[in-house]
């Protein structure tokens, strides 16, 4: 099966906890995954050739948390990635303007540096869904057969 790096952007834990959800359900499939809480691009390039998960909520008006935001920059240094597969969860609050707006950020970054995304972008609003893995599990169950 496949090597899966999970690279978390998360602030108040809600990120974090979805990627464990997605760790035991992509363990589960036979998948070998490992989570990055402080991502850094020795991390992200070491996923070359095989498949990246990016789970991260949004910030501010639209940013990315801190503990994701180095990893964003050095991407976007590198600047050329065409053999990373990705997908990507976003979680944010349409009571916001910039829903989800890290996530977005990040995709198309990684649209920019010629990364090939699997499947669809999953955008969870936490203004309809309080515990996001309810919504997340099932798309991470989906995308862990596209891998």
């Amino acid at each position: 099966m496949a090597e899966v790096g999970i690279f978390v952007g998360t602030v108040y834990g809600n990120a974090l906890l979805v990627a464990e959800e997605a760790e035991a359900l992509l363990t589960q499939q036979g998948h070998h995954v490992t989570i990055f809480e402080d991502p850094e691009i020795a991390d992200w390039s070491r996923y070359q050739g095989h498949y990246s998960l990016v789970i991260t909520s949004t910030t501010g008006q639209g940013d990315l948390p801190d503990n994701i935001r180095s990893l964003f920059h050095a991407i976007k240094d590198a600047g050329y990635f065409p053999q990373h597969r990705y997908g990507l969860v976003a979680l944010g609050d349409s009571g916001y303007e910039h829903f989800c707006g890290g996530g977005k950020q990040f995709d198309a970054l990684l649209q920019d540096v010629a990364a090939q995304r699997v499947g669809d972008i999953l955008l969870v609003d936490a203004a309809e869904n309080p515990e996001p893995e309810q919504v997340t599990n099932a798309w991470v169950e989906r995308w862990g057969k596209l891998i």
